[in-house]
């Protein structure tokens, strides 16, 4: 049976190798907007870009950055104060979650309904940027979702994220002595 440990590192994993796709989705829909060829019919053939894929570029680069210290955080159990306590932990999930879903829902709201151009390969990377930015959403949601539940119900708040601690042995833990066996 999987730890919660076990659950919450293959999460970032997943939403690691999520961000890096949405990365490169919007860095080409980026590349497309600002470099149209000559004839294209779109925005009259002069360059642009649109701002919710650079949120989306900007969210998708700052989780690429969030997900390894996290994991790294939770793998080699390490203790860096208020930072890499549950606390942080849900303050930097709840950040990205409002960007993923800030990002998502305009721009489905832009491009949710592309079916009639699926011929041309700018609307099938439109779609796919939809679809990547609400699977990652989706997993930032459930890593909130566990990441707070664990820290009520252990009433772990200030403990270290990684969740494996001796509140006895930790430098973090105010008003407890330590014991001598």
């Amino acid at each position: 049976m999987p730890s919660v440990n076990g659950i919450r590192l293959f999460l970032y994993v997943i939403l690691w190798l999520f961000s890096a796709v949405l990365l490169g989705l919007t860095a080409a829909r980026l590349h497309y907007t600002t470099h149209l060829p000559l004839g294209d019919p779109l925005n009259n053939g002069h360059n642009f870009y649109d701002p919710i894929v650079a949120e989306l570029l900007a969210s998708s680069a700052l989780t690429l950055l969030w997900a390894p210290w996290v994991i790294h955080v939770i793998h080699r159990t390490y203790d860096y104060g208020l930072v890499s306590s549950f606390a942080g932990e849900i303050l930097g999930l709840f950040g990205l979650f409002v960007m993923w879903l800030v990002g998502a829902a305009i721009a489905t709201s832009f491009w949710g309904s592309l079916e009639w151009c699926h011929e041309f390969q700018a609307c099938r990377l439109l779609t796919a940027l939809v679809a990547f930015a609400w699977m990652g959403f989706i997993l930032l949601f459930v890593l909130l979702i566990i990441s707070v539940m664990f820290s009520i119900a252990n009433r772990a708040y200030t403990h270290p994220l990684h969740g494996r601690y001796d509140p006895r042995a930790s430098a973090y833990a105010p008003n407890v002595s330590e014991r001598r066996v």
